[in-house]
């Protein structure tokens, strides 16, 4: 098992290509490892050392993956949303205490000024003719001492996307970050012949492990696309000839909208696989991509704190609804309050080397989320969950997600794959909505499919035939589109603010 980012990219031939973009010529493996070897040298000469944080705000695309992999190989990482306003990159940049911040050659914009203010060390980032390639430009300094990461080092800072508290810093090791991309190549049985398309975005651990370093672990090939664009997708398809992507569902569906008109991209780039992962894919979902693609849909599960990946579908055979078998790290349910592990339904768990240390100066969240348990170190990852009798995991939801309406709890899991039958509706979100006497009520918002109608009525009696009466949706709000997060995510903690049904505290 290789333990470092380093380790990762060393052991492929020279001329293997690694990273692709529209336009752009191929790196080799050959180039990436020089890349790396440069920025290294770059960073070096600046002042900056193996243990200094370096921020990252470039657009989607291959210099954003390069940067990442190279910059994770001579200082610690953390790769900001480049579509944050000033006071957010203000807080971002100085939650982290980065050292410097990588931009583009250019940019002159809302990052710029936050760091400029908080006085970081601004390095500018020139593409060259190749994909992944580039200069780094910074002030002369003190030359810091030229070591190298090793497995315990810090590779990667990212923040949790909480929604109702102040988000956490998670620092991902070396070892974290490579014992997840070896699990997830492991999973998807990646080689050299693979090439996967990226279209999601790497300021976010699902692009970045999933799609980058599990590509580079395997010794196959990335084509870096500037973004998820369902409008240009297939046109990428044909351009990349990949031979698998990863995405989150909401991307999945807007493919399958444009998929019919596009059935002879899909006829002539055959797709090994398709993967979806950081939210619950509806059932619907999976067997429509299964039908449309003709290729196993694997569905898996991850999180920041686990470098990504905890659970995966086999190749072999997915289960509709399930996010698959433990893959890589060691995953348990536990109960809710106690520190033990348990049979049935429960907090679901996981143990082992892809997890992180702990969160960053946060002894209180470290207290509540990680506990000791017949020798090993649990973390809990908050999901409701329990195993079939196959060993496959199912996901009833967060467990702060979980609506208690007078005491009946509901995942919303379960009544988004009841509406997602309604021959109407293309997508739905399920959320809690805040009730006087019950505490919460059912509610859900949904997308309907191009040319269908359908009433709020008609969508609360579909559900009323298929499910106990407390779990039918007392709301149902009818929208052109649901709204998002900046990793393509529905979020249901906060939904009925965002559509206006209650008023924010």
């Amino acid at each position: 098992m290789k333990t470092t980012l380093s380790d990762l990219i060393a052991q492929h031939p020279d001329a293997a290509p690694a990273l692709g973009a529209p336009g752009r010529e191929w790196l080799s493996y050959a180039g990436l490892r020089q890349q790396a070897v440069d920025a290294r040298t770059s960073l070096r000469s600046f002042g900056i050392s193996a243990k200094d944080r370096v921020a990252i705000v470039l657009p989607n695309g291959s210099d954003m993956a390069s940067a990442f992999v190279c910059v994770a190989q001579a200082a610690t990482t953390a790769p900001l949303n480049p579509n944050y306003r000033e006071d957010e990159f203000a807080f971002y940049l100085e939650d982290l205490n980065a050292k410097a911040i990588i931009l583009p050659d250019t940019y002159d914009g809302p990052a710029l000024a936050a760091a400029q203010k908080l006085g970081l060390m601004i390095v500018r980032l020139v593409a060259k003719s190749r994909a992944g390639e580039f200069s780094l430009h910074g002030p002369a300094a003190n030359p810091a001492a030229d070591t190298q990461p090793n497995a315990q080092d810090v590779a990667l800072i990212l923040h949790t996307s909480g929604t109702t508290s102040r988000p956490k810093i998670v620092p991902l090791l070396q070892s974290n970050v490579a014992a997840s991309a070896q699990n997830i190549a492991q999973s998807l049985a990646l080689t050299a012949d693979d090439r996967c398309l990226n279209v999601m975005p790497l300021f976010h651990i699902h692009g970045l492990v999933a799609a980058v370093a599990a590509t580079f672990a395997a010794g196959g090939s990335i084509y870096c696309t500037e973004g998820f664009n369902a409008m240009n997708f297939f046109t990428m398809m044909t351009q990349a000839r990949p031979t698998w992507y990863t995405a989150v569902p909401t991307m999945h569906q807007a493919i399958l909208s444009r998929a019919t008109r596009n059935a002879d991209v899909i006829a002539d780039i055959p797709l090994r696989f398709l993967r979806s992962s950081s939210a619950s894919l509806p059932a619907q979902v999976m067997e429509a991509l299964n039908k449309t693609f003709n290729a196993p849909v694997i569905e898996a599960y991850g999180m920041t704190e686990a470098a990504h990946q905890m659970c995966c579908n086999p190749l072999d055979r997915q289960k509709p609804g399930s996010v698959g078998k433990a893959a890589g790290p060691k995953v348990a349910i536990a109960h809710e309050v106690e520190n033990n592990l348990i049979d049935g339904t429960g907090e679901v768990v996981i143990s082992g080397p892809n997890v992180t240390p702990g969160y960053e100066s946060n002894p209180e969240a470290n207290a509540k989320n990680f506990f000791d348990y017949n020798g090993e170190r649990w973390f809990r990852t908050g999901d409701q969950g329990a195993f079939d009798a196959d060993g496959y995991l199912e996901l009833t939801g967060r467990l702060k997600e979980i609506i208690n309406r007078g005491g009946e709890k509901i995942s919303p899991l379960e009544v988004d794959g009841v509406l997602m039958d309604h021959p109407a509706i293309q997508q739905v979100v399920t959320f809690a909505l805040p009730h006087p006497k019950l505490g919460e009520e059912v509610a859900a918002a949904v997308v309907l499919r191009d040319g269908q109608t359908a009433q709020e009525q008609d969508i609360r009696d579909f559900a009323a035939q298929r499910m106990a009466d407390f779990k039918v949706p007392r709301k149902v709000v009818i929208m052109d589109e649901i709204p998002k997060g900046a990793t393509g995510k529905m979020q249901r903690i906060g939904m009925a603010e965002k559509l206006g049904l209650v008023t924010p505290a």
